[in-house]
């Protein structure tokens, strides 16, 4: 479980593919923290980390997670988001985040509004049944509040530190980003069927 308030970024070392799937190296500081068969979510993805050493971590990425998430596309050099798992005891200060990503959506456009920079994300609308003003959503791993939605897709401000902190500061029309929907919205659906 994660909170959706991003720890660092690291930057992807490697990608080998063996056909069935994905090793996936990053380079991080987070990684001195990190035992082997630990969760961290990575743009929003929950994996688990294999080989950690002080430089970094690898991570094997299945060919599902590689057609359902931005995972997919890396490239290495790209920088990704990261947040080691909640701990009993810790603050909640994003939302329950449970890394596990409903989809992808695409940055459509950007926009500066005072301090902060609006991001209209379009999204499918399997999706977007679950998208609601001022109710949160995680994009590339980040808790964030929606400030508009429609039948196409949403809008979130980010604030300068979530600038800074993630990688949504380089965010720009095009770019796949994942996204999980507030996973209690899917149950009250489920339990109104």
């Amino acid at each position: 479980m994660f909170t959706g308030l991003v720890a660092s970024t690291g930057a992807v070392e490697s990608l080998e593919s063996d056909g069935d799937g994905v090793r996936l190296r990053v380079r991080t500081e987070l990684a001195a923290e990190l035992a082997p068969g630990d969760s961290i979510a990575v743009n929003g993805v929950c994996l688990t980390a294999v080989e950690p050493d002080d430089q970094g971590f690898s991570a094997d990425v299945m060919e599902e997670t590689l057609r359902r998430s931005s995972l997919g596309p890396l490239v290495k050099g790209d920088d990704v988001n990261l947040e080691l798992p909640l701990r009993a005891g810790d603050r909640l200060g994003g939302h329950m985040v449970q890394g596990h990503v409903d989809g992808t959506g695409s940055v459509e456009a950007v926009s500066e509004d005072g301090f902060a920079r609006v991001v209209r994300i379009g999204a499918p609308g399997g999706l977007l049944r679950y998208v609601v003003e001022k109710g949160s959503i995680a994009v590339d791993g980040v808790s964030l509040t929606v400030s508009a939605v429609d039948d196409h897709g949403f809008e979130v401000s980010l604030i300068p530190e979530t600038l800074e902190r993630t990688t949504l500061g380089a965010a720009e029309p095009g770019r796949v980003v994942n996204l999980e929907v507030d996973v209690l919205a899917k149950y009250v659906e489920k339990l109104k069927a």
